[in-house]
């Protein structure tokens, strides 16, 4: 979504749950970002539907620290100094330049070394 709200989050989960719906429940691993919880759905729908949406999932939360989400987040953060060093007025530009900053850096296998503190 092009904005983390907690309605963007409540519609996209309902939106995945009608790409599954032969399932019973469906698992999801993801960050600990303060609008990726069942608790979202009231913003967006109406409460017999909010609970029923949230009965859908199972949530696995990445550790706060130390995790596959901090190397995203370095490399996030490569991409925003490396190539979104200026202001990118629409969103077809921005994927274009995202996409050839990828197909530049990836053949090289930067790597990302966390180093864990006790």
């Amino acid at each position: 979504m092009e904005h983390r709200t907690r309605v963007d989050y409540a519609l996209f989960m309902k939106e995945l749950t009608q790409q599954y719906p032969d399932v019973g429940s469906i698992r999801l691993f993801q960050d600990n970002l303060n609008t990726h919880t069942s608790a979202s759905f009231s913003n967006a729908l109406m409460p017999e539907e909010a609970f029923e949406l949230a009965k859908m999932f199972e949530y696995y939360y990445t550790p706060k620290k130390g995790s596959w989400l901090n190397m995203s987040e370095i490399k996030l953060s490569a991409l925003s100094k490396q190539c979104l060093d200026r202001r990118i007025g629409d969103i077809d530009t921005l994927t274009k330049e995202a996409s050839a900053w990828a197909r530049e850096r990836n053949p090289k296998k930067a790597n990302v070394n966390i180093k864990l503190q006790d």
